[in-house]
Parts: C-alpha cells; structure tokens; sequence
C-alpha cells in the first residue's frame, strides 16, 4: 500500500482531531490494509496478531461512514470476552469522540436493565459478547433493522471458548445487506468455513505474524525446577526492574499463589482471573492503566482486552499450553512501535509446549541463564528505588481524547419532557459557546447527561446555574463519571 499517513484517507476534521490526540501518527501494516477497503464496504477476513492496531483499522472507517442523526445501532462488534468488549467500547468511543459517536458495551455479569437503558438512548455502536449480545436480541432491547457492519473480533478465541454457534445465531438475526468483518489472529477451518457461508466475496487480508513476533519484542526462555520458580521470579523483576510488567500462569491457583508471594515481598501488584467478580476485574485493569501498581498477575483471560502502550516486561511464569496463548500474551508488549521483552520460565516437563510454541511463531527462542547472585544484588537499590514510586502513565490515550471535555449533569430527563435538542437550543445560546461545543447527549427518565467539548465546559457550568431548559430551572454539576 502507498498510504502510509491518514491524511491520504480524507478523514472529517472531527476523526483527525481525534487521531491527532490519541497520537495515531502513521497507519500500521493492517490500518493501511483495512481502511481504504472498508471504506469500499467490503467484506474482510483479516488475519492479524494482537498489537497490531486493528481496532483502529476499522474502527476509524466505521466512525466516518456512521450516520450520526439515526437513533438505531448502525454497527455491531463482538467479542469473546467482556474485558475485550470494554476495550473495544472505549477505543471506538475515542476514535468517534468529537463526531459525538455513542458506543456502549453489553456483557454478562453486569444488570440487565442497566445495558437495556443504554439502549434506549441513540446508539450507534453496540460492542458485546455473543450470550448477553444474543439475550438482548431475544428480549426485543436490542434493534437490529438498521445494523449495516458487522465486526467479528478475536474470531478464533470465540470458537476456543464454544462461542461459534452464537455468533451464527446472531448473524442470521441480522440484515442481509450488511458489510462483514472478521478478525483472527489464526484462521482455523470453522472460522474459515464461517467466513465462507456467511460473507460476499471476502477480501482476505493477512498480515505477517513474524514482524509482530519479533521486530518489536525481545524473547528469552530460563529453565527452571517447579519449586524454584519463585525465587526466579524475584530475581528477574530485580535485574529486569520494568516500569510495567504482566506476569502469565495458567491456572488461578497458581495466580493466587505468586500474587500473595509478591504483595508479601511488597510489590505493587494487582490479580486478574476468571474467579473474580466482574466489578474487581475492571477496578484492577482501570488500576493497572492508570498505574496505580506496576506488576499484574494473571491468567488468560487477561491477554486479550489489555491495551496500555507502555507495558515492558512480560513474564511467562507458566509455559502456555495452547502456541496461540504465546502470542497473544507477548503481544501486551512491544506495542505501538515500542521495544519489549518477554521472558518464559520452561520446566523440563514442559519441553514440548516450548517446542509448539518455537516451531509456530517460526524461530527458537533464545535460551539464558538466570540471574546470579551479584547481578541480583547489583540491581538491587535501583529495584528498590522504582518499587517505592508510582509508575508514570506516559500512554492514557482516553484521558488524552478528553483532555477538554467536561460532562454536565443535569437532575432533569424525558419525565420533565426534556430532548436532546432543548439543551443543545438553550447551551449554544450562552455567549462563546456554538453548538460544535456540544457533545454527546444523554436525556434519561430522571436525569440528562452533556459533555461539553473544547474546555468550555466551565463557562456552561457557570451559565446554567441561572438558565431554565425549556422554562425548567435544573440543578446542574459536573458529572462524577
């Protein structure tokens, strides 16, 4: 592709305002692949590895062609897991932010009735997992009729976790009209025969996994006995002493275990299983990105929906069981152009995972010696330097795009009959503010929310606390959320 800048795609100035501050400089290999052909509405079947930037490559077509004034969801993505579904929310609610794109996410695990809510107000993007995706079909809180793209994302991991029959359900709920894009790290005979029965002459797209593997991550392999594994660890996040750092175990046990040993030794560190409520898991991964703790210790529940530019170090504490694991968990690192490093502990009991792994990703990991002591020990006051500090978050790209937005709550909604276009009337009527100030609107029963775009959000603070809306007096505050 000769593309090698968004420029070259004709963007509205509200997406390359976004892009600008989410600091998208140049397309990625698949961003310039993907973009220009789902903006000719073509069906795709793009093989791509996790870093590679490919919510962005449709996310940003998708934001572009959505219309705006429609109430219904115009576009439908799904994902295998929730924290994948919430990332995904976020990325595209970003990407869109200054068109005033409404996306929200559905998952299991959280009320029912909240989600149905969120539906009735305009939505143009709805990001869910395929059980809770499917209930809101069957309940009627999800309208269908103008759904015009579908994005399967991850479409490997959804037949991993028996996913496939939903996601076909689902898709003959769907107008037939629709533009299909599926996203696979790998392409196994179902998500190909998927592909096939499902799309119109799909546009097959697959991006080099060699030069996501290796150019950007350095990978390391140290055998190690079982019960020595611990100490290891110590050593290595010692003489490595990352800024960032995610530690892989296969099991939740084995999570419990090596976080207890790390929070005794104290590490600042955070758990992630699938054990774990719904609402501890997105405390800990929102805790994770903003850098509240600098070790993560998790399963692999966790290697898909953790997008944070800034992770250094990858530890595969256990040698995953399935190859495709490998690279989904050393691909947290070494991201956005970024150098990483992933380290493997093998036991020799494992030798032929290690061997699966070697020969899918195309080349031997290098073997090294652990840390001797005097390394250790060299590293030590350094280690212990960094430890004590909080870790500085160079990358949140959500606090970037909001930079200059302030949400408004206003403590009146539909029940004082109250609509969007009452609050766009009465705020763009308040000196130096225009209605491009105005951003995405949500009027529910008993309250309305208003984010207030390009930093005017206090001067419409100030204004409001003495306006009526449509002859109402409200009280108004700046949003908690």
């Amino acid at each position: 592709m000769s593309e090698k800048n968004f420029e070259d795609y004709h963007l509205s100035d509200e997406i390359r305002k976004a892009l600008d501050a989410l600091r998208y400089g140049t397309p990625t290999e698949v961003q310039a692949e993907v973009i220009p052909r789902a903006f000719e509405n073509r069906d795709l079947v793009v093989r791509s590895q996790t870093g590679s930037g490919k919510t962005a490559s449709f996310g940003i077509p998708i934001c572009e062609m959505i219309a705006w004034e429609e109430k219904n969801p115009q576009v439908l993505v799904l994902t295998p897991t929730r924290e994948l579904a919430v990332q995904v929310r976020e990325d595209i609610a970003n990407i869109g932010r200054f068109k005033r794109i409404k996306a929200i996410a559905v998952y299991g695990k959280e009320p029912f009735s909240k989600q149905r809510d969120e539906l009735k107000q305009k939505t143009h993007v709805v990001v869910g997992t395929p059980g809770r995706v499917m209930d809101h079909i069957e309940r009627g809180t999800l309208v269908l009729d103008d759904i015009k793209y579908l994005v399967i994302d991850e479409a490997d991991e959804m037949l991993n976790m028996g996913f496939i029959n939903k996601v076909e359900a689902i898709i003959n709920e769907l107008p037939s009209n629709k533009v299909t894009m599926v996203f696979s790290a790998t392409l196994p005979k179902d998500v190909e025969n998927l592909c096939h029965q499902y799309m119109t002459n799909p546009v097959h797209i697959e991006i080099g996994s060699s030069e996501i593997t290796t150019s950007t991550i350095e990978h390391r392999l140290i055998e190690v006995k079982e019960g020595d594994k611990i100490s290891l660890l110590k050593d290595v996040t010692v003489v490595e002493n990352p800024d960032s750092c995610i530690i892989f175990c296969r099991t939740k046990e084995h999570v419990d275990t090596v976080y207890t040993e790390l929070k005794r030794s104290n590490y600042p560190c955070g758990r992630l299983h699938g054990g774990l409520e719904q609402e501890y898991r997105f405390e800990v991964m929102d805790g994770f990105k903003m850098g509240h703790f600098r070790y993560l210790v998790a399963t692999d529940v966790a290697a898909r929906g953790i997008d944070i530019d800034n992770v250094s170090l990858i530890i595969n504490y256990d040698v995953p069981m399935e190859k495709e694991s490998y690279v989904h968990r050393t691909g947290r690192t070494g991201r956005a152009g970024k150098q990483g490093k992933a380290i493997m502990f093998a036991t020799p009991s494992e030798e032929k995972y290690v061997k699966a792994i070697e020969r899918y990703i195309g080349f031997e990991i290098p073997k090294v010696e652990a840390p001797t002591p005097q390394e250790v020990a060299n590293g030590q006051s350094a280690f212990n330097e960094k430890l004590s500090g909080r870790r500085i978050v160079k990358n949140n790209k959500t606090a970037r795009v909001n930079k200059d937005i302030m949400k408004l709550y206003f403590s009146g909604g539909k029940k004082k009959k109250l609509r969007a276009v009452d609050f766009v009337g009465t705020i763009a009527k308040i000196p130096g503010v225009t209605a491009d100030d105005i951003g995405i609107i949500t009027v529910q029963d008993n309250l309305s929310y208003v984010d207030i775009l390009n930093g005017k959000g206090s001067i419409v603070l100030q204004a409001m606390e003495n306006t009526t809306i449509k002859g109402k007096k409200l009280k108004v505050s700046k949003a908690n959320k």
